[in-house]
């Protein structure tokens, strides 16, 4: 079973990404359960997205404690202690970031991912949008859902400015920086 965490701030579109995630592993065959959690509803809050996917129907209905993938949306939700405490080796982190790995804290034994999400919605015509563009870097990073499993789900949930989603996911894809730290 693979259980993500997605990190993000109020207005990031991290319910949105977690919903539309599941729906993409829904359309390569896989079970979906997704939920969020967030305080107050206000633009620029913490919000975090929980989404487990099986091959099988999921029956857990508990909160994800150990996720295998956690997926930053705001660099400054951030904490490379917090995330070697979560994960573990082999696991996988994205983080949306202009700065190099080597800034970033001790990563040891995962497998990194970095988007400047915010420069690829920006050409892709989405403004300060970035979680289509944050879900095309994480299929690239773990190798699934495949990436027309990921548009097709873009296509059916994201019915505005969808080409441009559709468009920024595939830049996403193509140019986010993967790295296994020795």
């Amino acid at each position: 079973m693979l259980e993500i965490k997605i990190s993000g701030r109020g207005g990031q579109g991290v319910v949105v990404a977690a919903s539309t995630l599941g729906l993409s592993f829904f359309n390569a065959g896989m079970f979906p359960q997704c939920y969020s959690v967030y305080g107050g509803e206000r633009r620029g809050a913490p919000v975090v997205g929980f989404l487990r996917v099986d091959t099988q129907k999921v029956l857990l209905k508990c909160e994800i404690r150990r996720p295998n993938s956690l997926i930053y949306m705001d660099e400054s939700l951030f904490d490379a202690r917090e995330v070697r405490s979560i994960l573990k080796d082999g696991d996988t982190v994205l983080i949306n970031t202009t700065r190099p790995l080597e800034k970033l804290g001790e990563l040891r034994g995962l497998k990194v991912g970095l988007i400047d999400a915010a420069r690829v919605s920006e050409s892709a015509g989405l403004g300060k949008i970035i979680n289509t563009t944050v879900l095309g870097a994480y299929c690239r990073l773990v190798g699934q859902p495949d990436l027309k499993c990921l548009l097709d789900a873009l296509t059916e949930a994201i019915t505005v400015k969808s080409q441009a989603n559709r468009d920024s996911a595939q830049w996403a894809y193509e140019s986010v920086k993967i790295t296994e730290v020795a």
